[in-house]
């Protein structure tokens, strides 16, 4: 078998370098979802010795071109990864599963560019080369896999086989030659050819199948692919319908290029709305208030959001630049803002604190000089006025706020100490002291409840006299026992205020005036009740009868007032 004429001087290296269906431009390789594809490819390729033959040899006429491709499309349809079509392609038996074995190399399939070269003319006076050696046609290979009687029926309505072994494939453009094999049936000779086109047929249907899930650069390289091989292969079979049917899956690639835009269109707002948040979530910590700003907690936040930043910017897709910059130049801005005021908050925090500092020193050095003095009262009051300005002064820094503020109540310790040690001993000489002013405290209780005002007025004078010759009590007592005796002169002295005034004259005489007038009052309202019942008028009975029933429980009242002044 020969294409144009396979000629032995022809470097076989040379044929693979100019071959378009070669590994670099195949459409299972553009793409990532059909490596599968080209690890079956490489596996399957022949050993060295097969792999280019010799010059005086061809390529089998059983190859086996488009065996992987057909193998990968029964793969991607048990996978669910093929897109269903108007007729489903016919399910092969096992016998028609293609071997790796079986499988050809790019380098073993002749291209129409290969096959059209011309012979170059032998130049001027020169020997022509020798004619080539007939082609050695070995058998084909027992194993090779049955194509499918019905596509081979319909690819073979598009080929014809010249009587010399030439192979045309006829398109709407006319008859192309594709290639000669001679000397075999033409049967055999189209097989070839048609098989080459089935495995176009099965690349064209697989990218239609797993388009869905490519992306651009896969679409871009396998369409590239594909269109070059569909330009003049070395195939029979309906390479129109194949080449319409390109052009189908080219507009579904646009569409599908679209949606591939709008999905990084939508990624990338995605991503420039989260980071815009993180830009926004730094500059409203930046923009707090100093004075109520938690410098350590907000510092920790604004280094989790550039944490963020540097996660998101890893894992979501690529913003434009100039998003990018000035986002990056919002956040940083924000971080130095937060840091310079930081800076100006705690320097001014420190002059303040020295301030403080020093006027904490000189209460301490007053507080120091008063902390030997005896003169209790005087030196008390001046150590609460003291502490009044200590707490006015403000924070140092903790520090020496802790450190101050010892020395501060040592002094005060010293005084304090001195005077409860001397009021200690005071209170063991008032102890008994206490003991007699507590026996007071029983004698002058027992004349409560007031009977005698007299009497009782008389008693208390003398208690009182002598509870001023008892002298003090301890300070821990003093306000127990001054507050039982406040009590009882209290409840004497309202009994001698109610006596007081119940024999008031006064009182009496206004009482007993107010009970002639309302006595008055109720005659008249008597007469007027007399008078209403006699008319039968109901509403002048009501009305003064509520009158009278007013005017003698006033009477009532005024009379036991009177009672109480005698």
């Amino acid at each position: 078998m020969t294409d144009q004429q396979h000629r032995p001087d022809q470097d076989p290296a040379t044929e693979t370098s100019e071959n378009p269906v070669n590994e670099q431009n195949r459409p299972d390789s553009a793409a990532p979802a059909e490596e599968a594809t080209t690890a079956a490819a490489e596996t399957a390729a022949p050993a060295p010795e097969t792999a280019a033959p010799a010059p005086e040899q061809t390529t089998p006429a059983g190859g086996d071109g488009g065996a992987d491709t057909a193998e990968d499309v029964s793969s991607a349809e048990r996978d669910g990864d093929a897109a269903p079509t108007s007729t489903p392609p016919a399910v092969p038996t096992p016998a028609q599963i293609p071997t790796p074995a079986q499988i050809p190399t790019p380098a073993q399939i002749p291209t129409p560019k290969m096959m059209a070269r011309p012979r170059p003319a032998p130049p001027a006076g020169a020997t022509p080369p020798p004619a080539p050696a007939p082609p050695v046609v070995p058998a084909t290979e027992p194993d090779a896999p049955a194509m499918d009687p019905v596509e081979v029926s319909a690819a073979q309505e598009f080929g014809r086989v010249a009587e010399d072994g030439t192979v045309h494939v006829r398109e709407s453009t006319g008859e192309r030659i594709v290639g000669q094999f001679p000397d075999v049936s033409e049967e055999e000779a189209l097989s070839l050819y048609i098989r080459r086109y089935l495995d176009l047929k099965a690349q064209v249907e697989l990218f239609g199948a797993r388009l869905a899930q490519l992306t651009v650069k896969d679409i871009d390289g396998t369409l590239r692919s594909l269109t070059e091989a569909l330009e003049e292969p070395a195939a029979v079979g309906d390479l129109d319908a194949l080449r319409t049917r390109l052009g189908e899956l080219k507009e579904q690639a646009k569409e599908r290029r679209r949606e591939i835009s709008a999905e990084r269109e939508q990624a990338r707002a995605t991503a420039l709305a989260e980071r815009t948040a993180i830009v926004e979530r730094a500059e409203a910590i930046a923009d707090t208030d100093p004075a109520r700003m938690q410098w350590r907690a907000q510092g920790t936040q604004l280094r989790e959001l550039l944490e963020e930043w540097k996660r998101a910017q890893k894992a979501g897709p690529r913003l434009d630049r100039p998003s990018e910059d000035a986002l990056w130049k919002r956040f940083a801005a924000a971080r130095s803002k937060f840091d310079r005021q930081r800076r100006q908050y705690f320097a001014e925090l420190d002059r303040v604190h020295g301030q403080v500092k020093e006027v904490k020193e000189r209460l301490i050095a007053r507080a120091e000089a008063l902390s030997h003095s005896t003169e209790w009262g005087p030196t008390t009051i001046a150590y609460r006025d003291l502490m009044a300005e200590w707490k006015a002064a403000g924070r140092a820094s903790r520090k020496d706020d802790d450190a101050l503020w010892a020395r501060f109540r040592a002094a005060q310790d010293i005084f304090f100490e001195a005077r409860n040690a001397q009021n200690a001993q005071i209170d063991a000489e008032y102890g008994e002291n206490l003991k007699v002013k507590e026996a007071l405290l029983e004698e002058a209780e027992a004349l409560l409840p007031v009977k005698d005002l007299n009497a009782t007025k008389a008693r208390l004078r003398d208690i009182q006299d002598r509870w001023e010759e008892a002298g003090r009590v301890p300070r821990g007592d003093l306000q127990r026992v001054e507050g039982r005796m406040r009590a009882v002169e209290q409840a004497v002295r309202d009994a001698d205020q109610h006596e007081w005034r119940r024999k008031n004259p006064r009182v009496r005489a206004r009482a007993e005036g107010a009970a002639a007038q309302l006595e008055e009052a109720i005659a008249g309202l008597e007469k007027d009740l007399a008078t209403a019942q006699q008319s039968g008028d109901e509403l002048k009975i009501q009305r003064a009868q509520e009158a009278l029933d007013a005017r003698r429980a006033w009477l009532e009242q005024v009379q036991r007032a009177a009672d109480d002044a005698r």
